[in-house]
């Protein structure tokens, strides 16, 4: 087994006008022609190819997948947000088990945050909003650092975006625990003191409320260059690094979640378990016929 990973930043690189730049679709042409070539060197038979927020939401997201298409070969197909969020639970459900009860779910993205929440595999209630790290980067903080100010004003406007997704969430029972996958939970937990990835995928790490505000006010204050320097941040990821630590505290206050324990297992995962149940699922169906 071998994994690779490549930071494209899109949210990050879409103009004014809702449009992928022409330097975002050479990137992601550029990646998804390499690690085509990586799946073709590895023996993979089928490649699963999928886009989400950021090429979804792009207005010119039909012309930057048929040029994907036309010059790697690879046919790129998007989720929409509502898929993204289940499949993102799917994968913690199966990490934890049905012993976990009511998992309430937060996904912090480039584009997106999904909130899910369920008792099963597949959620009762299931939002995915416009607040991902990168695009609140873009639209918000471009200044360097963003402000005190700048980020109060922001705190203010999630505040009221949230409310009526986290009533909702919160209306369809009260969870047995919370969870957070993605990179901008895993960062912000290991800048709050929980173990490092070394460690292993089987430690318990968590990210707190106090420790969250702790951290905020402190990287709030810092570039992205300094940001970079800090233990488990990339210097790919630092520029968004205030906006999705902003987006956390916010989701975290409007669902009245003191700690969130961290998944090492999210959307890639929940694509392959699904993939695999399918699978089993036309073979009992061959076999029974």
């Amino acid at each position: 087994m071998s994994s690779s990973k490549a930071t494209l930043r899109l949210s990050e690189n879409t103009d004014a006008a809702g449009n992928i730049t022409r330097a975002g679709a050479d990137r992601l042409v550029g990646e998804v022609g390499d690690f085509a070539t990586i799946a073709r060197k590895s023996g993979c038979e089928e490649l699963m190819a999928f886009a989400t927020s950021a090429v979804r939401d792009a207005h010119n997201s039909d012309a930057v997948l048929e040029r994907v298409g036309t010059e790697t070969g690879v046919t790129l197909q998007t989720l929409s947000g509502v898929d993204e969020a289940r499949l993102t639970f799917l994968a913690v459900r199966r990490w934890y088990g049905w012993s976990a009860g009511r998992i309430l779910n937060l996904d912090i993205g480039g584009g997106s945050l999904e909130l899910t929440s369920g008792s099963d595999e597949d959620p009762d209630a299931a939002f995915s909003l416009q607040l991902g790290a990168g695009r609140l980067t873009r639209d918000w903080l471009d200044a360097d650092p963003p402000g005190k100010r700048r980020v109060a004003v922001l705190r203010d406007w999630l505040d009221a975006e949230l409310a009526t997704p986290a009533k909702e969430i919160l209306s369809a029972g009260d969870p047995d625990r919370a969870v957070g996958t993605s990179k901008t939970f895993r960062s912000l937990a290991r800048l709050t003191g929980a173990a490092p990835s070394a460690a292993g995928p089987r430690v318990t790490r968590t990210l707190t409320a106090d420790g969250l505000r702790q951290l905020i006010a402190f990287i709030s204050r810092m570039t992205a260059s300094d940001r970079a320097e800090l233990e488990g941040v990339s210097a790919d990821r630092s520029p968004q690094l205030v906006a999705g630590a902003l987006v956390a505290e916010a989701s975290m206050r409007a669902l009245s979640i003191d700690t969130i324990e961290i998944c090492p297992w999210a959307l890639r995962e929940g694509l392959i378990l699904r993939k695999l149940d399918t699978e089993s699922d036309s073979d009992l169906v061959v076999r029974s016929t």
